[in-house]
């Protein structure tokens, strides 16, 4: 054997080594073995890098090694194994440059930035090494003559070093995306439970964990005067309530507190009194403390302890979670406003017609329902948003608040009216679209106020034309109106007023069903048909 066939073959007989200090890790840490893949044309190459690397242990993770003996062949494999973290790539196989062009593929093909890619030549002249580095996305470029074992396994830690660093810098960028796409899918959640599950279901994705976990609310904080004793931190109980709990914890849900036997009582016990987040795995209590004084606590018991990264994303994820909840209430608490002004608006109508009962109530059940059917049924696919599903029925109950402009001696007059009552009468319609259509324009976009003026103004108008005030026929109706039409009538005709008594709900049905397709949307009418004949609800019977 001369000296350069000497120098080429020294690195396979080094001193094994193995870095034992990495076994020490804790056993709950991820083990998955580190993925590297060795290409090149000679036997002996992968037999003795493999010899040589076998034993290596990098942050508690083996290596499990992948031979390929062309470009090809390992161009099938890096397709087909997308979790490759290093590639040993000989230069010169099929091709003087086999090697490169493989370079080339995995990067611009496969779209595969991470993989760290060494590359490994008996001949360098045939690359020179300035224009490689320079021209190809490499990790580094080795003669196999400098390759010792030693300088190998340094080669093979700094790559895996770096592949860590660049996971790192990608699920911090993924995580922050999660973050921000989370934030939005929060912001558009409506109950506190389903804002509450979207966040556990968030935190597994941020993760990449299954979504186990349980969301508390202090139901003191809100109110705690600065400097008080927080609860809990004098031995007694937390005042909190589980709002939303998932995976292996669904159970809890809607407990008042965590279970006796529960072992997480003390953490999530600490997190409250210090106001902070608590780390210590198995479990883990997230802390949140919003601007409207709220203060939450989030337990999930992640398989693995969180890296710094996962903790400072949550931490993050935490204080949009907070914002997220604030926006959250403080809509809520504008749309109850809301809420609160149109039943204002509606008792004052009522309060010169108590004859009416509970008309404006049923109205509102009946309106959803109906609502609800012709969703099932999906029709008027564009009229039917989530917006006018929510809205619908409160908006229902302003149709006849024009009322407040019709005099009692017409409005309370127990006989039928003549010609000139009559359209004193329906000028309720024009009155109440008029007042409810000038308050909408005060608020952005589309209220309970835009569909109440379209129910008051349209709903006495008939499929076939011939209603008022305005003689719209068909879909020229807005479908709210459409819907109150038939409601209006139907809980009328069931109920007592003064100028008539009760019907029957087999004749108020008969006399709906001989009016559809004229006074009646024909759609809507097979869709309360619907309702009644299967719910059978027992708040629509007459009697009154």
């Amino acid at each position: 054997m001369n000296h350069e066939q000497a120098s080429e073959e020294d690195w396979i007989i080094e001193d094994d080594v193995h870095d034992k200090s990495q076994e020490q890790l804790d056993a709950s840490f991820e083990t998955r073995p580190w993925r590297l893949l060795i290409v090149d044309d000679e036997e002996d190459i992968h037999a003795v890098t493999r010899l040589a690397l076998n034993n290596i242990v990098f942050k508690g993770r083996h290596l499990d090694i992948l031979s390929a003996h062309s470009a090809a062949q390992a161009f099938e494999i890096l397709n087909r194994e997308t979790d490759i973290n290093l590639i040993l790539l000989d230069v010169v196989m099929e091709t003087e440059d086999a090697g490169l062009r493989l370079v080339k593929r995995i990067r611009e093909e496969l779209k595969n930035q991470m993989v760290r890619i060494v590359l490994r030549t008996g001949q360098p002249g045939q690359a020179p090494e300035k224009s490689v580095i320079v021209d190809y996305d490499i990790n580094d470029y080795k003669t196999k003559t400098e390759l010792t074992t030693q300088r190998l396994f340094t080669t093979v830690i700094a790559s895996l070093r770096a592949y860590e660093g660049l996971l790192s810098i990608e699920r911090s960028r993924v995580g922050l995306t999660r973050i921000l796409q989370a934030s939005a899918n929060l912001y558009e959640l409506k109950s506190l439970k389903e804002f509450a599950s979207g966040v556990l279901n968030q935190i597994g994705a941020i993760l990449d964990v299954g979504a186990d976990g349980v969301l508390c609310l202090s139901r003191n904080s809100a109110c705690a005067a600065p400097g008080s004793i927080p609860a809990g931190s004098n031995g007694g109980a937390l005042n909190t309530s589980i709002i939303a709990a998932t995976g292996s914890y669904s159970d809890w849900a809607g407990l008042d507190q965590l279970p006796p036997d529960c072992e997480w009582t003390a953490i999530v016990e600490k997190a409250f009194v210090e106001k902070k987040s608590q780390f210590q795995h198995p479990v883990d209590v997230l802390f949140i403390h919003t601007r409207q004084g709220h203060e939450f606590a989030i337990l999930v018991t992640p398989p693995w302890p969180l890296g710094q990264m996962q903790r400072d994303l949550l931490e993050l994820f935490c204080d949009r979670i907070a914002a997220a909840f604030d926006n959250r209430y403080l809509n809520e608490q504008l749309q109850r406003a809301q809420e609160a002004s149109v039943v204002a608006l509606t008792d004052l109508a009522e309060s010169r017609d108590t004859d009416t009962g509970g008309h404006v109530q049923r109205v509102c059940k009946l309106t959803n329902a109906i609502a609800a059917e012709l969703k099932r049924r999906d029709s008027f696919p564009s009229d039917l948003t989530p917006q006018f599903m929510e809205m619908v029925g409160i908006a229902s109950i302003l149709h006849d608040v024009g009322k407040v402009a019709t005099p009692d001696a017409v409005l309370l007059k127990a006989g039928s009216h003549d010609s000139t009552e009559r359209k004193i009468m329906e000028y309720h319609a024009l009155a109440g679209e008029t007042v409810l259509a000038r308050a909408a324009t005060m608020v952005d976009g589309v209220s309970y106020l835009t569909y109440g003026s379209q129910i008051a103004g349209s709903h006495h108008e008939h499929f076939d034309g011939q209603g008022y005030p305005r003689h719209l026929k068909g879909t020229d109706i807005p479908l709210s109106a459409r819907i109150v039409a038939v409601v209006d009538v139907f809980d009328a005709l069931l109920h007592r007023r003064p100028y008539k008594e009760p019907w029957s709900l087999k004749d108020t049905i008969d006399y709906i069903k001989a009016r559809s397709g004229t006074q009646f949307d024909p759609v809507v009418v097979e869709a309360l048909i619907h309702y009644i004949g299967t719910e059978k609800p027992d708040w629509v019977a007459g009697g009154e």
